[in-house]
């Protein structure tokens, strides 16, 4: 059990060194989490406890690993895309812009709108996100530009400019469709979709359709992370 905490501790601190070198920042979503594992595991791999407290300890650990296994499997299963399905509208989340510059994350997501867009001509698309910190513009306005320059009718476009979080994004968007007998498309990271298609649910929507973005792969392993708290905190509330 100590080498399981030590071994887990020195990947922990070397993938959040990844993140930083890759993001050049030290302080990227969730990334804080990483150094603080690994802080964690490395100090109960070097304590002198005694063998029965390791044996309390591995106990615990393989309860959390069945926990985070049962919870990474649902995520998992709805990163799958749902294809052929027709959505009378879809939804883009939004997701960070810098300035007016579209992020990684949201541009995957636009570039897997525009594809659907294109293969349904007569979807509608609600751009959902409002004007955070460092954003020049609202992300709904971002995001609206953005498909625009890329050939999307402007009147296929609607902008719901208020929300700050998943659960506004689906609240405020109600107000452009029939939630409880349209279908409607989430776009977002895969990552996110499940937790995404939970929010949407308790906001009223009975008719989803998944429609999930790529993620960065570098990334892929601390967002699904994230989203296992986030979703058992969900749960739990």
């Amino acid at each position: 059990m100590k080498y399981y905490f030590l071994i887990v501790g020195v990947l922990s601190v070397l993938y959040y060194l990844l993140l930083a070198w890759y993001s050049r920042r030290l302080t990227t979503t969730f990334a804080g989490f990483w150094l603080i594992s690994g802080g964690v595991h490395l100090a109960l791999g070097c304590a002198p406890f005694s063998d029965s407290v390791f044996r309390i300890l591995k106990c615990a650990v393989i309860a959390v690993w069945i926990l985070f296994a049962a919870v990474e499997i649902l995520i998992v299963f709805r990163m799958v895309p749902q294809r052929g399905k027709r959505a009378d509208q879809i939804i883009i989340l939004g997701a960070q812009v810098r300035g007016r510059r579209i992020t990684n994350s949201l541009k995957r997501r636009l570039d897997a709108a525009l594809s659907y867009l294109e293969a349904y001509p007569d979807a509608r698309v609600i751009v959902s996100g409002g004007r955070g910190k460092g954003e020049d513009i609202s992300e709904a306005e971002a995001m609206a530009e953005y498909l625009i320059a890329r050939g999307v009718d402007p009147c296929r476009i609607q902008r719901e400019d208020r929300s700050t979080s998943t659960k506004e994004n689906f609240r405020f968007s109600r107000k452009f469709l029939d939630a409880e007998n349209s279908v409607t498309g989430i776009v977002t990271n895969d990552f996110h979709i499940c937790r995404a298609e939970m929010i949407a649910r308790r906001e009223g929507y009975r008719k989803i359709i998944r429609i999930p973005a790529s993620s960065n792969p570098v990334f892929q392993l601390n967002y699904l992370v994230r989203e296992f708290f986030a979703i058992l905190a969900m749960l739990i509330r």
